[in-house]
Formats: C-alpha cells, structure tokens, sequence
C-alpha cells in the first residue's frame, strides 16, 4: 500500500533532502527512522529537492509497505527522530499517488531581516545593505514575474531541465517594519533548480540600484541570464505549502 506522510524540518544541519554520499540528508535521516519503527526497508519518494540549509514548513513524501502502524505509530516515529525533523500526518492513498508529480502548487518564502541578529541565525538572512533598498522597485521586481511563463533566467547553470515553463501564481513582498524583517512570498505549479534565490537576489539588486528593471525585461524576452546575478543564502528560505488535486 501506499502512504504520503506531511512532515516539516530544519535544514541547518542537512546537506539537502536528497540522499548523497558521505553527507547527512533530510530523507536519510527519514528513512532510517521509518525502517526502524516498521522493522523493514523504507525508501521513500520527496515531492522535490531542497539545497543544503534550506528549511520545509510544509512537505510532503510517500513510500509503499504492507507493515501495519501501531495507533501510537506518529509518536513512535517522532521519537526516533531528530528534533529538527518532525512527522505530522499519515494517510494511505491511491497506488499511482506520487507525491513529486501530482503536486500542483508549491509555496516559498525568504525572510529577511532589517538588523544582525544572533538568535536566527539559520533561518533569516540579514541583509547588509537594507538602508539602500527602495521597496517601491522591490515590489515591481517581484510582480514583473507574473508576467512571464519561461524562467529560463533564473535557472541555475548546469542544470538539466526538460523545460523552464512555470505557471507564476504569487510573487510578492510583504514588508513588516515593526518587526524589522520582510518576506517574500512566491507560488506556482514547479520552480527550477535555485530559481527562489536568484529571483530575491533579482529582487534585492533591482531594489538597491544594482540591476536596471527594463534589463531584467530583456534577459526573460531573450530567454537569458542577468550580467549580475545575486543568489541569496539557503537559511532564510522556506517551502510552506504543498497541495493536491485529491485530499489524502
């Protein structure tokens, strides 16, 4: 049978999501937990890759097992868990559910902060030259996405992709001066390798005068890259919602 299970975790001390050699993983570090508590292999299927140091609010995997679970199984497992990794639901679907390709829309967000702060180090970025940002450019940065359907543009290089069509349904800042930070907000149906942190890095250069608006028009109508291309660290992003066209 196949199960998706919704979980959430803290990227900091993870190499990635994915499984790869000689470095700790967020789906390792699961799947040895799932094995372990259902006292059989488990391999299980993420709905996409996060790079190093990024973090998930929201995530969601399946893995096939005919074991039973226990009533108590989602305290069981969090148990052998980490503390940064954390199991909120299970649910058995369909055998053709498939957590990466039947996702239909996917949520990021960046937060930034206005001042250095030692107590969020990992999950905030403080970005250095925020006195120079204009907010009004800021937010025509971000809605120019919505736009446009290729974001060839901010895809990273060396990446193998069948297509660099997007679906943009929110691009957005949301700016928190009382609490010195501000957030970005982006969703859509898929996003390519890196594209959330070189669109805030665009955002942020476009913002502080670094990158002129109508060059970031032409790089996406010509279907090419910014001369000046800003990605932005891991620690302040966050995947925060993943849906389905079925409930589960």
């Amino acid at each position: 049978m196949r199960y998706f299970i919704k979980l959430s975790y803290r990227g900091t001390n993870y190499s990635g999501y994915q499984i790869q050699p000689n470095a700790m993983s967020v789906q390792e570090t699961i799947e040895d937990g799932l094995s372990k508590v259902l006292r059989t292999t488990i391999k299980i299927t993420g709905c996409g890759r996060t790079d190093s140091g990024v973090h998930a609010k929201d995530y969601v995997a399946h893995f096939d097992t005919d074991a039973e679970f226990s009533e108590d199984f989602l305290k069981r497992i969090n148990k052998c868990l980490p503390d940064d990794i954390v199991i909120s639901s299970i649910g058995k679907v369909s055998d053709e559910a498939h957590a990466r390709f039947d996702a239909t829309h996917r949520a990021y967000e960046y937060h930034i902060v206005f001042s250095k702060t030692p107590f969020d180090i990992d999950t905030v970025y403080h970005f250095p030259f925020i006195k120079d940002v204009d907010f009004k450019k800021l937010q025509e940065a971000a809605q120019l996405l919505l736009n446009y359907e290729d974001f060839f543009t901010f895809c990273k290089s060396n990446t193998q992709v069948k297509t660099t069509l997007c679906t943009m349904i929110r691009s957005e800042w949301e700016i928190r001066e009382e609490e010195g930070k501000m957030i970005f907000h982006i969703a859509a149906n898929r996003f390519l390798r890196g594209m959330v942190r070189l669109v805030v890095g665009m955002c942020l250069n476009v913002a502080i005068g670094k990158v002129n608006l109508e060059d970031v028009k032409k790089a996406m109508d010509s279907k090419t890259r910014l001369i000046k291309s800003l990605s932005v660290p891991p620690n302040g992003l966050f995947l925060v919602d993943i849906r389905y066209p079925y409930e589960f």
